[in-house]
């Protein structure tokens, strides 16, 4: 008996050694590989922030001048100056370095570079909003007032003046800010990161252990649950905000011939002021603030009060006159009638690309077409900023044709052909490269360094990217099935008649008081601010010889596909 039991403890001895062994083995194995894995991610990185090599500058562009009259930009007919046969440059090919066939080649390439310094950007973004969200959990502190928990319901908000989500880092110091800005009395947070504003309280109370959704960006803080709403007093943060954000003064207009009938709300006041004015149609919940001598009238712009047809002489800087113009202010309060969004109901039977070179606008666009439509846009990629954002079509599979566009930057004959018809985006190539370089190291709203410029990741940048911006274009004229071409300076300038017609293209109807809503609400939440690189220069003699020769070539290949040319500020430099 005692012989068997030492053999028994013999073997469970060795067996412990053996696993403790393929243990080891195991752990050695997988650090090796992960060590591995490192090691080649380091070096794509490292060959993506080289931008590859650098294209070469090209020489001379044949029978392609640079000083060129700039009355032929306009002309849509095309000047023997300023074009070049396609056939003549699809000849010589072989010998010119930026000939549309040689930009086509090149997608491939470039497009595999954009993709490693995206996902680059999308990797160094995830740490520091995660160390933002920890920063906040310890130093976030809750200035307004608790009232309680209140029921909502999704198809007639209870809160409804302005709208906010960060999926990510809502906090309930976040809402409360956001919903003080516009002067708003009260903020509500449901599902953990929505953000509501209004200025009249909730009726219908609820339990308060109903809202039991944690913030998405604030641990153990509460904001909301399903269809609740934590519901907060803003009021003691609205002096601070007042100095954040001030009414801004639209110009002087005729006054409608019955302004009753007009403008919902009105005040009339002996003495009355700008402040006076904004501030009670800022509890009102309207975004106009219209002001006729003693007269305050609030509401939105309508077909009947477009604010299109501005007047100007000495009546109309007088505050209080009789005559019949008024003086028109933007209050903080968000125009609302267009922020409601959806996807479709039923698949799209046309597949739409919204494309665009990288830095175009892109983003911009989606904004005007999903609050003029009330749908979402979809997107190739996945930008967990955008869809922070709002963008909530970003996480939809893009090919799910539950939204009404998706936006791509994508370029080769394959990715082009998957669509039944495109809105193609085009930007001044000089503005698209800065907007771009800017995003790439400082996200949407931010601006590159200083060294970031200087260094030589910008001239390199310029080398890659100024041929793909032309290569974009002529790969979507040559493989597009159906195209729109819209140029970011005219959507700027006429906002309205471009967006009928990318709404029509689409084949949506929308009411005119919708349109002007987006108008009211045109720069959405991803605007830079322009005043830190208003004379900003950054560009080489080298570098505008090479642009230039880009622009030439895609305003020869628009023209012929019986398109307009490229807009007059495009001209060289």
């Amino acid at each position: 008996m005692a012989k068997a039991f030492f053999r028994l403890q013999k073997f469970l001895r060795r067996t412990q050694f053996l696993l403790f062994f393929l243990t080891a083995a195991y752990l050695m194995a997988g650090s090796l590989l992960l060590l591995q894995r490192s090691r080649l991610v380091i070096q794509q990185g490292s060959r993506g922030t080289s931008a590859n090599q650098p294209l070469p500058v090209s020489d001379v562009m044949i029978g392609v001048g640079i000083g060129v009259d700039t009355r032929t930009m306009q002309n849509p007919r095309p000047s023997p100056r300023l074009l070049v046969g396609m056939d003549a440059l699809q000849e010589s090919a072989l010998d010119q370095r930026h000939s549309p066939r040689w930009l086509m080649s090149r997608n491939s390439e470039l497009r595999q570079l954009r993709r490693r310094w995206f996902h680059r950007f999308i990797n160094e973004q995830e740490p520091a909003q995660m160390k933002g969200s920890k920063v906040m959990e310890h130093t976030a502190g809750n200035k307004g007032t608790y009232i309680g928990c209140f029921s909502d319901d999704s198809r007639e908000r209870t809160l409804k003046g302005a709208v906010f989500y960060d999926l990510r880092k809502m906090t309930v110091s976040h809402c409360q800010e956001a919903c003080a800005e516009r002067a708003y009395t009260y903020a509500g947070l449901e599902y953990g990161a929505e953000c509501y504003c209004g200025n009249k309280l909730p009726t219908t109370a609820s339990k308060p252990e109903e809202c039991n959704s944690e913030c998405k960006g604030e641990k153990g803080s509460v904001c909301g649950g399903v269809n609740r709403l934590s519901v907060y007093r803003v009021e003691d943060l609205r002096a601070g905000a007042k100095r954040r954000r001030n009414v801004i003064y639209r110009g002087c207009f005729r006054a409608p011939e019955n302004l009753t009938d007009t403008f919902p709300a009105s005040l009339i006041q002996p003495n009355l002021t700008v402040e006076m004015c904004s501030e009670f149609c800022s509890k009102k919940e309207f975004p106009l603030a219209v002001i006729r001598g003693t007269e305050c009238y609030c509401g939105y712009p309508t077909r009947h009060f477009t604010l299109h047809d501005g007047a100007e002489g000495p009546r109309c800087h007088r505050l209080h006159n009789t005559s019949g113009h008024c003086l028109v202010y933007q209050t903080p309060v968000q125009d609302t009638r267009c922020t409601d969004r959806k996807f479709l109901t039923t698949k799209s039977k046309v597949f739409v690309a919204l494309s665009s070179f990288p830095g175009a606008g892109n983003t911009w666009a989606r904004h005007l077409i999903e609050h003029a439509t009330g749908y979402y846009t979809g997107s190739y990629y996945f930008d967990g900023t955008l869809y922070n954002k709002g963008f909530k079509g970003e996480k939809d599979h893009w090919r799910s044709r539950r939204t009404i566009c998706v936006k791509t930057h994508e370029s080769g004959k394959t990715e082009i052909e998957m669509f039944d018809s495109a809105i193609l985006l085009i930007r001044n190539p000089y503005k698209s490269l800065m907007a771009e370089f800017n995003r790439k190291y400082a996200g949407h709203l931010g601006y590159a360094t200083d060294r970031n410029w200087k260094s030589k990741e910008w001239p390199d940048f310029v080398n890659s990217y100024a041929s793909w911006w032309a290569s974009h274009v002529l790969d979507w004229l040559k493989y597009g099935k159906r195209l729109l071409v819209i140029h970011y300076e005219d959507l700027k300038q006429s906002l309205i008649p471009k967006l009928k017609e990318m709404v029509e293209f689409l084949n949506m109807t929308v009411t005119e008081d919708r349109l002007l809503c987006v108008e009211n609400n045109r720069d959405g939440n991803f605007k830079r601010s322009g005043a830190k690189q208003k004379d900003f220069e950054p560009f080489t003699q080298e570098m505008k010889d090479l642009i230039n020769r880009y622009i030439l070539t895609v305003d020869e290949a628009l023209r012929k596909r019986n398109f307009t040319g490229l807009p007059r500020e495009y001209v060289p430099r």
